[in-house]
């Protein structure tokens, strides 16, 4: 799927704010991050400063994101149940409101949402290919 670099930067940003909603970083998210702002073709040294900085920047607007189409979302949100999981044994409470703010935001049925959170429960964090390997990433 080919995204322009506006969906990539709101689905960076959407993983950045939903791993700090339990107020940490671990460096299993911080890996992740990593290679997901590589896949959609950040600049390494961007990518290290937004994850650093992340839990400290008050003017990030903490919105969940929106996604021009449901392809997308349905994406975004599968990989953020795996970061949800990465550093727990069950997802975070302000993680899991947040993830279900964005299905609703997107217009996406729950039962979605239900079905991927039994999914994630299932891996719990354990995959090796994402969601965001999938999506090319134009610069025009």
């Amino acid at each position: 799927m080919t995204i322009n670099v506006l969906d990539a930067s709101n689905y960076f940003k959407g993983l950045l704010l939903l791993i700090r909603k339990d107020r940490k970083v671990t460096p299993a998210e911080i890996e992740a991050m990593k290679r997901i702002g590589k896949t959609l073709g950040f600049e390494r040294k961007f990518c290290e400063n937004a994850i650093a900085e992340i839990l400290e920047n008050a003017f990030i607007v903490d919105e969940p994101p929106h996604f021009p189409n449901k392809e997308l979302a349905y994406k975004f949100i599968r990989d953020g149940l795996f970061l949800a999981f990465i550093d727990h044994r069950d997802i975070d409470p302000h993680e899991e409101r947040w993830l279900r703010l964005t299905v609703e935001k997107n217009d996406i049925q729950s039962d979605f949402f239900i079905r991927e959170l039994e999914v994630a429960k299932a891996n719990r964090g354990d995959r090796t290919r994402l969601e965001v390997d999938d999506l090319t990433v134009e610069h025009s």
